[in-house]
């Protein structure tokens, strides 16, 4: 049972120095300057102005909510049709109620308008 964990720390350990190793080597190897127009915020060439602390309408919070939840909720199909044939019917029908009851979740959210962009 312990060397199941290793292969666990082993795999997070090398997954972590995959994500921290390039972010280090950039951060030694990239040129630095300080002149002042490289601090300024670039948006399409425009020169910005004003403050950079706007108000976002709330729908774009409510349109990228409802796409994490489905989003997040796609990632727990995968593991289920791993093992779909080992557990057998009760697994199916429990999957097809979870995906009646996003289907229902998407109608609704359809109707409330939450999935129109602007």
């Amino acid at each position: 049972m312990p060397l199941d964990w290793a292969y666990v720390a082993i795999f997070a350990l090398v997954g972590a120095a995959m994500a921290a190793l390039p972010l280090a080597i950039v951060w030694l190897i990239a040129p630095r300057s300080s002149y002042p127009q490289k601090r300024l915020a670039y948006e399409s060439g425009v020169i910005p102005f004003g403050t950079a602390w706007t108000q976002v309408n709330v729908r774009y919070y409510l349109f990228s909510l409802v796409f994490l939840l489905f989003d997040v909720e796609v990632v727990f199909i995968y593991p289920w049709t791993v093992v779909l044939r080992s557990l057998g019917m009760p697994a199916f029908i429990a999957m097809a109620i979870f995906l009646v009851l996003l289907t229902i979740g998407l109608l609704y959210e359809w109707k409330k308008g939450a999935l129109e962009w602007a």
